[in-house]
């Protein structure tokens, strides 16, 4: 059994004010692997007076000073991924092959880009050629409190963490309490890379006592979250009465507008891995698979084929398959949402309730989809974070955006066709922060991010950055 009970606060490694076990949950076997503790609203305390304490030395510092131990950092975490991506596989499932290839290596990739960004932000400049005299300074926000998930947690965390301390802020993080032990060793990388004290603090917690205490905190200048919309809006509620910066990245509920003149095969077989990966639990996921008319009934033929070749199986095994859920409250929230598009008529193709023939334990769910789904249902309104695919018919082009759009959630698209002009024209008329172009990829360094109750603030590249930084402007410079 792992006992991590200690927090990273000031430098050290220190014990709770308050002991507040709580076992960490393999999600493939349903038995406690691992201990940790939960911090109160002391233990934030005591984190953010740190924070605080370290942020006039850290501001002060150099851009190549932060690129110098950016780059340690990279360095310390690319020699200890394996055990970075096994931390992942235990805590939430991931099977290890995507733990590896996608969990782990994503928190490298993050902070490899950060570093790039930071070499080429400029911190300061004119305000235009014909006012040199106003100055434009982008000055590092304060002490950041940051809140971070389960489902992809090095993805979060290396967004979150790193451009804060590339920007020159110090961080106090809560990472999620039913994954926490991958944070607790980046913070190890962290200490090895030789951040001052008090730059970075963790204190694991739950969100009603320490996501509560850090967002109402007055010491802290901005709370970054990611997690559901409902959360969100706690976060931004209890950060109001000190009129913080809060940045969100909240839930979706994606469409994939997949059009008859789409290469119909690959496309289906693409959005139904897709929705699958990770099981199901992307906010990104597109889980609305919206078909045309006509190529309608291949579509459900292929989909249904694609959820019944999808394998399921132990997290702890190389290979392409699927992992259980992350928790008992997720298998049980997927169960009922299954359950209720039943009740409300979808037609049930592949999968369904109940786990995976061969499984009697552990929080594994079938890979399904449900066919002549209609937007007005709740399998089509709520995130459902399972490997859940919902098909949707449409007539034409109007009609797939006005369902695209039909949501209260706007983080992605996704869109399949034959017409590069159709492609653009649609491109532009979805309500989301991100489109993806018949399966093209998203480059390193593009901005992530939602419209509506998908969040506000960008995560990625400068925008990222930008997100950490107050701008300053200075009239009279002199030149």
């Amino acid at each position: 059994m792992i006992r991590k009970t200690d927090f990273y606060i000031d430098g050290a490694w220190v014990a709770p004010v308050t002991a507040n076990d709580l076992a960490v949950i393999n999600p493939a076997d349903e038995t406690a692997f691992a201990t940790i503790s939960l911090g109160s609203s002391a233990d934030v305390d005591r984190a953010v007076a740190a924070a605080r304490a370290a942020f006039a030395g850290w501001s002060q510092t150099s851009r190549d000073e932060r690129l110098a131990k950016l780059e340690s950092l990279a360095t310390i975490y690319e020699r200890r991924s394996d055990e970075m991506a096994k931390a992942i596989s235990q805590e939430m499932g991931a099977p290890i092959t995507l733990a590896t290839r996608a969990q782990a290596r994503a928190g490298l990739g993050h902070i490899k880009a950060f570093i790039n960004v930071l070499r080429e932000f400029e911190f300061e400049h004119a305000l235009r050629d014909d006012a040199r005299n106003e100055h434009i300074v982008y000055e590092p926000i304060g002490v950041c409190g940051l809140i971070t998930p389960w489902n992809w947690p090095m993805n979060q965390v290396t967004l979150k963490v790193v451009p804060a301390l590339a920007a020159g802020c110090t961080v106090v993080l809560k990472p999620s309490e039913v994954a926490p032990l991958s944070a607790l060793l980046f913070a190890e990388i962290v200490h090895e890379a030789g951040f001052p004290k008090g730059v970075f603090n963790l204190v694991n917690g739950d969100g009603p006592t320490v996501g509560e205490a850090m967002s109402r905190h007055p010491g802290i200048d901005m709370m970054l979250f990611t997690g559901s919309t409902r959360a969100g809006i706690a976060v931004t509620k209890a950060a109001a009465d000190t009129v913080k910066r809060v940045t969100l990245e909240l839930g979706g509920k994606s469409p994939n507008i997949v059009f008859a003149d789409a290469d119909l095969p690959k496309a289906v077989a693409a959005g139904a891995a897709h929705c699958f990966n990770n099981t199901g639990q992307s906010c990104n996921a597109p889980t609305r698979m919206l078909v045309q008319r006509s190529v309608y009934d291949q579509a459900v033929k292929l989909a249904t084929e694609a959820a019944e070749s999808t394998k399921v199986g132990n997290p702890a095994e190389e290979g392409g398959h699927i992992g259980p859920l992350v928790s008992e409250t997720q298998f049980n929230k997927v169960q009922g949402l299954i359950d209720a598009a039943i009740a409300e008529g979808a037609r049930l193709v592949a999968g369904g309730p109940g786990r995976p023939e061969g499984f009697n334990r552990g929080y594994f769910v079938r890979p399904t989809v449900f066919a002549d789904v209609t937007n007005d249902m709740t399998i089509a309104r709520e995130e459902v974070f399972g490997p859940v695919l919902s098909m949707i018919a449409f007539d034409d082009e109007d009609e797939a955006v006005q369902v695209a759009n039909d949501t209260a959630y706007g983080l992605s698209s996704y869109v399949q066709t034959g017409d590069p002009e159709r492609a653009k024209r649609v491109a532009k008329q979805l309500r989301s922060g991100m489109v993806q172009l018949n399966g093209a990829g998203r480059a390193s360094g593009s901005p992530f991010g939602g419209y509506k109750q998908s969040g506000n603030g960008r995560e990625g590249g400068k925008w990222g950055l930008e997100d950490f930084l107050e701008v300053k402007a200075v009239s009279g410079w002199p030149i």
